[in-house]
């Protein structure tokens, strides 16, 4: 299985075709849009490695934007004993999910490919029990 290091939002991600994972938000991105990170650090599979200085160049890696949001909020409560002094903050951080389709060598070569999702069909439930009751 081939895999690939990219960098992106300040932070460095091992990544493999077909995985789903959030990073930093990307700015100015539509969701179901093509993503393309030209920052590959390292690639290869279980025999051999490709490691740039500090980049691998003509190396790629396409993905998928799925959606942006936000993380859950984390508290931040500061108080000073003895002074009837606190403070009580929160934050939400952004960030990006996506899905990796394709991880290119540096001379263009596809390394791995990503499975096609097929959409599932829009059936409702009262179809499935009664495709289920008629069997």
């Amino acid at each position: 299985m081939s895999y690939a290091v990219i960098k992106t939002g300040g932070k460095q991600y091992k990544v493999k075709s077909g995985e789903i994972i959030k990073i930093e938000k990307l700015q100015d991105s539509k969701v179901d849009s093509k993503i393309e990170f030209n920052e590959i650090l390292a690639y290869g599979d279980d025999k051999t490695i490709e490691v740039g200085t500090p980049n691998v160049k003509g190396a790629k890696v396409e993905a998928d934007l799925i959606k942006n949001s936000k993380n859950r909020t984390i508290l931040i409560f500061k108080k000073r004993r003895r002074h009837n002094s606190r403070r009580k903050n929160g934050h939400r951080q952004e960030y990006s999910m996506i899905r990796i389709n394709k991880i290119f060598s540096k001379d263009g070569k596809i390394l791995s490919e990503a499975e096609k999702i097929s959409k599932p069909s829009k059936t409702s439930k009262k179809d499935e029990v009664n495709e289920v009751a008629s069997k």
